[in-house]
């Protein structure tokens, strides 16, 4: 789909405007949520969105635009809970602190509604702003988990095993919270921690394993 059919039709400029867009949002993430992509059509979210359809179409074109929309604010939403954590939690005292840190924020940032994640990995399309979006947060998370490795962890190259955990830990949340069957997110984060952890230690392991 060309890129001008996923992006807004126009910014509102006076506050009236802003919260018709932000129904119009709010809306489409219930229908979505409740009949899924295909049955939410814009005819649904404008009745939703208690505004005409003509008003919905002055702010997007359709609802894969109104989708990537949703999937920019669950992005940006992402990146700011995990920067207000880092000022208010302060700097973690272990390895194992700053990675449970990292794998619960990535946990809490996925369940405010797994119904609409759900849509939103599957079906959202990936428009050049929206890969740009996921480009750049990955690069934020990966700055900051390089710096949380560098210090203590026992790899050889510390670039790599960062992206690898930035990685890990969004696709494995991604999948676990948008999955089907219910998950046990204690259980789920403390594995997910004990395996990054003895990820990010082999090398240790592996040189006391072979002294003995």
């Amino acid at each position: 789909m060309p890129g001008k059919q996923l992006q807004p039709r126009k910014e509102p400029r006076q506050i009236r405007g802003e919260l018709t867009r932000q129904r119009i949002l709010a809306a489409a993430a219930r229908v979505f949520a409740e009949m899924g992509y295909a049955a939410g059509t814009t005819n649904r979210i404008a009745e939703r969105a208690r505004v005409s359809i003509g008003s919905l179409y002055q702010y997007y074109p359709n609802k894969d635009a109104i989708l990537v929309a949703l999937a920019s604010r669950h992005l940006d939403a992402g990146a700011e809970t995990l920067r207000r954590h880092r000022e208010t939690a302060g700097p973690p005292d272990t390895l194992d602190a700053a990675l449970r840190e990292l794998v619960h924020v990535a946990i809490q940032n996925h369940l405010d509604d797994p119904q609409l994640f759900r849509v939103m990995a599957e079906q959202a399309p990936r428009s050049a702003e929206l890969l740009e979006q996921v480009a750049r947060y990955e690069e934020e998370r990966v700055a900051y988990v390089r710096g949380l490795l560098e210090p203590e962890a026992d790899v050889s190259n510390v670039d790599l095993a960062a992206r690898i955990v930035v990685n890990t830990v969004e696709l494995l949340v991604h999948k676990m919270i948008a999955g089907p069957e219910p998950l046990d997110l204690a259980a789920f984060e403390d594995e997910l921690v004990a395996m990054l952890t003895r990820y990010v230690t082999a090398g240790s392991e592996r040189s006391s394993g072979l002294r003995h």
